[in-house]
């Protein structure tokens, strides 16, 4: 069970790649006249270098970039580049998953076609994968054949017992169904695992959801209940008897959504951090059958366990008594059969678009390859990761991004000795973890070992569910054992980056490392604008609201002196109360509480970065001049380069539901939400006092 506090860079979706982006809207930041002369784009009269990794024609000249610098640095780019139809947001992450898509389909057609690899390698398990996977044909014929077998046995299920055993079987295939339960590092003693339970069995994105009574709200339900109905007929199901099951299955979601603790209560870790023995967890959760579950899970060696939401488990135990084992059975058999829509006929895929246009706005279903190309990803990524790297990562890359990591930590401890609110004592605390951070670039020292998983040619869904039970049971057999520090949670070709907490760790992928994030040709301030940024936001999560709570070792520990508890809670409300003030969309605003560490991790990432170039600056050219490149400074390009990788474009359908599940803030917050408490952004562009992107010294907010 991977770590649920990683702390992650952008949000990865179900259909690929997903980052929160926003194109033009009422912000806090609108644009407007100029209170001040825009930085020009490249005047022709100044004999400048033209640079590598910024495009000065995404600038649009028309706004200030002291009035809003979200629309300056890529207005023209987000008005030349409108939201395909498959897509629900684009901006430069989703660019470059698409690069990065492209090699992934060249390899695993490669992988596809070649037929004659042995068997029990992983050539044949990713090409024999992704075969099934693309032979929609074969899947049409099949129908229900290699389902039946998993619907018989939810049917033949006759009183609490059979409910028991198949709770078993659905945590086994990842089904989703109930709550989630698996193996991870204990938070207050970091050096074991431990058997964790966390609450789930939603359907839709949040508790929220299904309780909140406005109109959205409303009409998702009801197109959710249009999907449920649907896909049972599909099942076989009457109409009456289809509309029968819907009622039941929402119901007790709503029944558990009630029970469900808030996104914002789940970023608590000493509130989610509840341990007992088994005995105890059995007679407060007395109905979910853990004696029986563990041991079939081969988890029966453990003593203890450690409960998320003990309320959420105690309302599950007293449903799994009371509700009738006919409408739990149907609960069952809905969350097994959608949770392998993609394994099923294409009817069953387009009753599931059709309902998640509802939610993202989304007008076109992805190509089939691009959802293969995920899915392959996450059932074997290490597995074709190996030769994803070969042909997109080099061993260059991975030293100058060292390079660049061990500036940008010196540059925290520096600002963690400078800063004025801490004392000595928490300092010393502070930079002992930032000194004990693990850095892993690019892909595993160590492989994943798939010798015991069987892949065949013939059936995806049999792929797809012995995919996930070797998934949970290669996890599961991790307890007991030493920490596996060499364990990745991302796959290589993942565009994105985290700060594990237990393992007190960064891990930037290698799909990360290209441009704009990463471009070995561009100057320093481009790519300390992008990946130095990236580095820094990880390196915050460390000492963000959730991260500060670990020690140096990954205890969940407190550390702090309590005067410097209380100092840096009110610096971080200051972010918080920020955020909340901006809107994406009529009457929609940030959860600046939500969205806390992600906030933090942006404006400290932004700052240190910051420091580290300039430090970098200093070494190359000293006190010379410094060159500009497409008319604009060392500086002024760090933030443009910063500005141009938030450039997105959203579906107000998709905002909304950001807003409401997402812990990352929009991508023109991302952008100007730090930029608005930096006096060194202010001087690179020459902002006066009274411009919107300024904000008065009294507001602005520091906290690394």
């Amino acid at each position: 069970m991977k770590n649920r506090n990683n702390l992650t860079l952008a949000t990865v979706a179900a259909a690929g790649l997903a980052l929160a982006g926003c194109a033009s809207s009422k912000t806090a930041t609108p644009t407007a006249a100029a209170t001040t002369a825009p930085a020009p784009a490249a005047p022709a009269q100044e004999a400048t270098t033209p640079g590598v990794g910024i495009s000065v024609a995404n600038i649009d000249p028309s706004v200030s970039p002291c009035d809003n610098f979200f629309q300056y640095a890529s207005g023209s780019w987000l008005k030349n580049n409108p939201i395909p139809a498959s897509e629900v947001r684009w901006g430069s992450f989703n660019l470059l998953a698409d690069q990065n898509n492209a090699v992934m389909r060249q390899i695993l057609q490669e992988a596809a076609t070649n037929t004659s690899a042995a068997k029990g390698t992983n050539a044949q398990k990713v090409g024999d994968y992704y075969a099934s996977g693309m032979d929609t044909v074969a899947i049409e014929k099949a129908g229900l054949k290699y389902l039946q077998p998993e619907l018989a046995r939810i049917n033949a299920i006759k009183d609490l017992k059979g409910v028991q055993n198949e709770l078993v079987r659905q945590q086994l295939y990842g089904t989703g169904a109930f709550f989630y339960v698996g193996v991870g590092q204990d938070e207050k003693k970091s050096t074991e695992y431990a058997v964790q339970f966390y609450q789930g069995g939603l359907s839709l994105p949040d508790r929220d959801y299904y309780l909140k009574d406005d109109a959205r709200s409303k009409g998702i339900r009801s197109a959710y209940t249009t999907y449920l109905t649907n896909t049972f007929k599909l099942l076989g199901d009457s109409p009456a008897a289809a509309a029968k099951n819907a009622a039941t299955v929402m119901r007790l979601e709503t029944r558990l959504a009630k029970a469900s603790r808030t996104r914002v209560a789940l970023r608590d870790p000493q509130a989610n951090y509840n341990k007992m023995t088994v005995a105890e967890a059995n007679k407060q959760f007395p109905n979910l059958g853990l004696t029986a579950m563990l041991p079939a899970m081969k988890l029966g060696a453990a003593k203890t366990v450690i409960v998320g939401q003990p309320e959420f488990f105690k309302e599950e135990s007293t449903m799994l008594k009371q509700e009738p084992v006919g409408d739990l059975k149907t609960y069952l058999r809905w969350h097994m059969a959608s949770s392998l829509t993609s394994a099923l006929p294409k009817a069953f895929g387009d009753e599931q678009f059709r309902f998640s246009q509802v939610l993202s706005g989304a007008k076109q279903q992805q190509p089939r390859w691009k959802r293969m190309n995920a899915a392959t990803d996450r059932a074997l990524g290490e597995a074709f990761g190996q030769l994803y790297v070969d042909k997109a990562f080099t061993p260059d890359t991975k030293a100058k991004a060292m390079t660049m990591v061990q500036n940008i930590r010196e540059a925290m401890g520096e600002h963690i000795r400078k800063a004025d609110w801490m004392s000595e004592t928490t300092k010393q605390e502070a930079l002992k973890k930032l000194n004990a951070f693990t850095v892993k670039i690019g892909y595993p020292d160590k492989w994943k070992d798939y010798s015991a998983l069987n892949i065949s040619r013939e059936s995806y869904l049999q792929n797809v569910l012995a995919a996930r039970k070797w998934a949970i049971m290669d996890n599961n057999s991790k307890f007991g054992k030493p920490i596996d520090r060499a364990e990745w949670g991302m796959t290589p070709p993942t565009v994105n980056a985290y700060y594990n907490p237990p393992m007190n760790e960064i891990v930037f992928p290698a799909g990360i490392m290209q441009p704009p994030f990463f471009d070995p040709k561009a100057d320093d301030a481009v790519n300390y604008g992008g990946m130095g940024a990236v580095i820094g936001h990880e390196i915050t999560h460390g000492f963000d609201d959730q991260g500060r709570q670990y020690d140096s070792e990954g205890n969940l520990r407190d550390w702090w002196t309590k005067e410097d508890a209380a100092k840096f809670e009110q610096r971080a409300d200051m972010v918080g109360k920020q955020y909340s003030a901006f809107s994406p969309l009529d009457s929609v605003f940030v959860n600046g509480k939500l969205t806390m560490g992600e906030n933090l991790a942006d404006l400290g990432g932004l700052n240190i970065a910051y420091s580290a170039l300039e430090k970098q600056l200093q070494k190359t050219y000293g006190n010379g001049a410094r060159p500009k490149f497409d008319g604009f400074t060392p500086e002024q390009r760090f933030f443009l380069a910063w500005a141009q990788i938030w450039r997105t474009n959203a579906r107000p359908e998709y905002l909304r539901q950001q807003v409401m599940t997402d812990p990352h803030s929009p991508a023109q917050f991302r952008t100007s939400g730090p930029l608005m408490n930096m006096p060194e952004f202010f001087e690179a562009f020459g902002c006066k006092d009274d411009a919107k992107m300024v904000r008065a010294q009294a507001d602005r907010a520091k906290v690394w």
